[in-house]
């Protein structure tokens, strides 16, 4: 009688029991955001609080708070009386962009130098600046790459609140309607 030996099991074995999941990337993103939404939908609370949460949850997750998104949508949520839920659902909903972020931080960067110089002149290229940590965490680092970035993140931000929440409010008014027919024509 001889003992059976099993092969030893690597980290990216599937276990016996675990579902076979071959979907793409773009299959799994889709239905991450239709989940979200989902979750917007389902939620029970007037479609204004419900649509101001979406876009104070949109117009933090444009900002580069990194790590402080989801707090300060929270927070600023609880102080406009808006979805608190809906908030977070949105600045989470907003991380689907994270492939493309590098893109955003420098289109950021550029609008927010821009604005931020007397002469208005363009950027210089952000690419020829090599950091070190050592420098990032300097207060001089943030006055010339943090505060650009933070400024022109709010001409991205509003115009995504403002379309967010105009277009939840538009779903969920419509939304309401359609149950209000039914309901009228069940009874």
């Amino acid at each position: 009688m001889g003992l059976a030996v099993t092969p030893p099991i690597s980290l990216t074995d599937r276990m016996p029991d675990e579902p076979k999941d071959d979907r793409n990337l773009l299959r799994r993103a889709y239905d991450a955001i239709v989940s979200h939404i989902r979750h917007l939908l389902d939620l029970k609370d007037q479609p204004h609080a419900i649509a101001g949460g979406v876009a104070i949850g949109m117009f933090m997750g444009f900002t580069p708070l990194f790590g402080l998104k989801t707090l300060l949508s929270l927070g600023l949520a609880l102080a406009l009386r808006c979805n608190p839920i809906a908030a977070v659902v949105a600045v989470s909903l907003h991380d689907v962009v994270t492939p493309i972020w590098p893109f955003l931080l420098i289109v950021e960067y550029k609008i927010g130098f821009w604005l931020l110089t007397p002469q208005h002149i363009f950027t210089p290229t952000v690419l020829d600046h090599h950091l070190h940590i050592t420098e990032i965490m300097r207060w001089s680092s943030f006055r010339t790459i943090g505060l650009p970035v933070l400024v022109g993140s709010v001409f991205l931000s509003i115009p995504a609140a403002l379309i967010s929440y105009f277009a939840m409010l538009a779903i969920l008014r419509a939304r309401s309607r359609r149950r209000a027919r039914r309901e009228q024509i069940n009874s």
